[in-house]
């Protein structure tokens, strides 16, 4: 089975670069004519699953928004990637788990197990206990043909201060925290051929000089970019913001796609892939 690098390269070569987030937020849900519940839920995946379909190739469902109804969450976020699955869209699953290595091996164990109910290609985790910590999902996913996003520089405000912090001590030093994760991610895909299979979360809204970011440290690794759309950034500006490693980047977008509904849902991802078109070569 191709890596998950090599199967993103497809994805990107084949349906480019847009990716729709599955983020069912009650205001959305009221939107669309849908209750607030694991039913209305799963409804509200499987119409996101059916419009990404044809128009875009890869899905990133929130997970907090399912696990807020307990099992039946679970149950009805199951569904979804079952459904997703089928239709051969590249999933990743927006957890952001992170712990001790053992804890976060379980974790893994469970969305990027082959055959589980909640598998994904790839998952979000958080390195705050260092990189190191990942070490059992990373083998994990490495032995499944799976793939990993960590954390480096978000694209929310608060995250600005812990992630462009200066480290002291370790093989990192006078590097920011941000930094230190990009180079040490760039050193698991240093045999890839193309892209590796372990990624980094850089938001859209973040600027690499601000956070001693080397471009020469990303050029084999994935790139998921949050921080289009409601939070600022343009997906015509893709080459601008990322640079020479904009070919890299899952361009990420959920809520100012989402609120177009259920029945605008499909022609508005349409538009913003056609607005990629030609901007990073996709």
């Amino acid at each position: 089975m191709p890596s998950f690098g090599q199967r993103l390269e497809g994805v990107f070569a084949a349906r480019g670069q847009l990716c729709l987030g599955i983020d069912p937020h009650e205001f959305l849900l009221e939107s669309w004519g849908l209750p607030d519940t694991a039913a209305g839920l799963r409804e509200f995946g499987l119409r996101c699953v059916d419009a990404a379909t044809g128009a875009v190739g890869i899905i990133k469902p929130q997970v907090a928004f399912f696990e807020r109804h307990g099992s039946a969450g679970y149950a009805a976020l199951e569904d979804v990637l079952a459904a997703a699955r089928a239709a051969e869209l590249l999933i990743i699953a927006d957890a952001k788990r992170g712990d001790v290595g053992s804890t976060v091996a379980a974790y893994g164990a469970a969305w990027l197990t082959p055959g589980s109910p909640l598998e994904v290609d790839a998952m979000t985790v958080s390195a705050y206990q260092g990189v190191g910590s990942l070490s059992g999902a990373l083998e994990l996913a490495k032995a499944g043909d799976k793939g990993m996003f960590v954390l480096a520089a978000t694209s929310n405000p608060e995250s600005v201060a812990p992630q462009n912090a200066v480290l002291d001590r370790g093989g990192s030093v006078g590097r920011t925290v941000a930094a230190s994760i990009v180079a040490e991610v760039h050193l698991l895909n240093s045999t890839a051929a193309g892209l590796g299979s372990t990624g980094v979360v850089i938001g859209a809204t973040v600027a690499f000089h601000d956070y001693g970011i080397r471009v020469g440290e990303l050029e084999s690794t994935p790139i998921l970019g949050p921080g289009f759309g409601e939070q600022g950034a343009q997906v015509t500006n893709l080459s601008v913001l990322y640079g020479a490693v904009c070919r890299n980047v899952v361009v990420n977008v959920s809520r100012s796609v989402l609120r177009a509904g259920p029945d605008g849902l499909r022609s508005e991802l349409t538009r913003q892939a056609g607005l990629l078109i030609g901007v990073a070569g996709s």
